[in-house]
């Protein structure tokens, strides 16, 4: 027979392009293929300087275009359904009549972006405080911040207006896609991306039109919004062999896809240590998040899948403070005449650790600040004579990386919430022992490891 039908599911991330077809067997689904690329598509920001964020969409797309190239015809033949995540908050201007060009390569047709702008990332930088604090009060659960969609809007609205009198649509990248594959004349957008722009009440799953009016906000800009989970439309032709018709989902947060190919059940928590660390949790059925965001506090509320929520501690604070200690032992050894690679120090400083069960030392690791807390920079307290060895520090440095993600969602708190297990993902957690020595013995669960969070995966599971 033709074999297994299978579903396409692509993550348009900041860094890497990833695809993966996943398939159905009697065990449930199951990876079949995937393949990722680099997208080197940074780009300098002639608006905005060097706090722009930019990347080249054309460079994205060639990279998704060399993925799907890449896995098996005979696979691409049996998909039948398309599911796309790709990074949040960011936004794409593009002309809907000429945003793309269809032409032949040597799997069947692909289309390569045309009347398309730069996408402005969500690590775009331009909105500054005083900047964002003069626009209006959004009716939204969610703070605006810099890289959010609207705010980059707003930004182009006062500094370079005649750049937006050259679109007629706009999204995030993977709304871009979907609207090029479905042909769709105005684009649409999943709740989860609605959300990351800013100006959109989750409650009524609507725009905050009227207060963007009256700041002359171009609104016709604004995509349309859907439930994620739902059919967006379906491909006008042949993709990269993928049959013509082929169901398309609307495009979906990377995030919540993510979090989607590894929760299983509502009393999971996941977390993951990788160069930043999240605290994850499902939110009861039918909460709701409040009318007005609380800037102060360090959880966020993610919209998830059908009217669900996700609470969520996102730290700035991971493994890349592990990766400046290290880098900091590496300076001092130098500077003391003698050489040491970085690689090498590593295994060694977890070895000394792994010998020092406790330390009264008391590492407060925060040297990228956090969002709640700009301001607020690392510190080491109870430094006692004795606990000054390599083993004793780095012992209390993984300790107090776990620690800072309880006071942001305390381990109460996913208590009273029914959390009964901890998934524990992420390149951090997975290269070092100590790290999950102290995740266990922190939170008062079950903690199970090698969850690999996928968003692509994610993505097409939803499918």
């Amino acid at each position: 027979g033709p074999g297994p039908t299978c579903v396409l599911g692509i993550d348009l991330g900041t860094t890497s392009v990833k695809v993966a077809l996943v398939t159905g067997t009697e065990r449930g689904l199951a990876l079949a293929q995937s393949c990722s690329r680099e997208t080197q598509a940074h780009s300098d920001s002639l608006e905005a300087g060097p706090q722009g964020m930019e990347q080249d969409v054309q460079k994205i797309i060639r990279a998704l275009n060399e993925c799907l190239a890449a896995l098996p015809q005979q696979q691409l033949q049996r998909v039948t359904h398309i599911g796309i995540s790709g990074q949040m908050h960011g936004v794409v201007f593009w002309k809907s009549d000429k945003g793309c060009k269809w032409s032949e390569s040597g799997k069947g047709p692909a289309f390569e972006p045309d009347k398309v702008s730069h996408l402005v990332t969500w690590q775009d930088g331009r909105c500054s405080p005083t900047f964002l604090s003069s626009l209006p009060l959004p009716q939204s659960h969610v703070s605006l911040a810099t890289g959010f969609g609207c705010a980059t809007v707003y930004w182009y609205l006062k500094n370079s207006p005649d750049f937006l009198k050259a679109y007629d649509a706009a999204g995030t990248i993977q709304d871009y896609v979907v609207a090029m594959l479905c042909d769709l004349k105005k684009p649409l957008m999943s709740v989860q991306n609605a959300a990351s722009w800013g100006y959109f009440n989750c409650r009524n799953k609507s725009w905050n039109t009227d207060i963007l009016k009256k700041s002359s906000f171009p609104v016709h800009l604004l995509p349309e919004v859907g439930d994620p989970g739902s059919i967006a439309g379906r491909t006008i032709c042949a993709w990269h062999g993928i049959p013509k018709g082929a169901k398309v989902g609307i495009a979906l947060g990377d995030f919540q896809c993510s979090v989607y190919s590894c929760l299983t059940e509502r009393t999971d928590a996941v977390l993951n240590v990788s160069t930043s660390a999240q605290l994850t949790i499902s939110m009861p059925l039918g909460f709701q998040p409040p009318e007005a965001p609380d800037p102060s506090s360090a959880v966020t509320y993610f919209p998830y899948f059908n009217g669900d929520y996700l609470a969520v501690a996102a730290s700035l604070n991971g493994g890349n403070v592990l990766a400046t200690f290290v880098g900091m032992v590496a300076q001092w050894t130098q500077e003391l005449g003698l050489q040491v690679q970085e690689s090498a120090i590593y295994p060694r400083i977890i070895q000394a650790a792994l010998t020092q069960k406790h330390s009264k030392l008391s590492v407060h690791p925060t040297i990228f600040g956090e969002r709640h807390l700009p301001e607020q920079l690392a510190s080491v307290t109870s430094i006692g004579a004795s606990e000054l060895s390599l083993g004793h520090v780095t012992r209390a440095l993984c300790r107090g990386i776990v620690e800072n993600l309880c006071t942001m969602l305390p381990v109460q708190h996913l208590q009273e919430t029914g959390v009964r297990r901890i998934l524990g993902s992420g390149s951090a957690l997975a290269r070092n022992e100590v790290l999950r020595q102290e995740v266990e013995r922190i939170f008062p669960f079950p903690v199970v490891y090698g969850k690999d969070v996928d968003a692509a995966v994610g993505a097409a599971m939803v499918m």
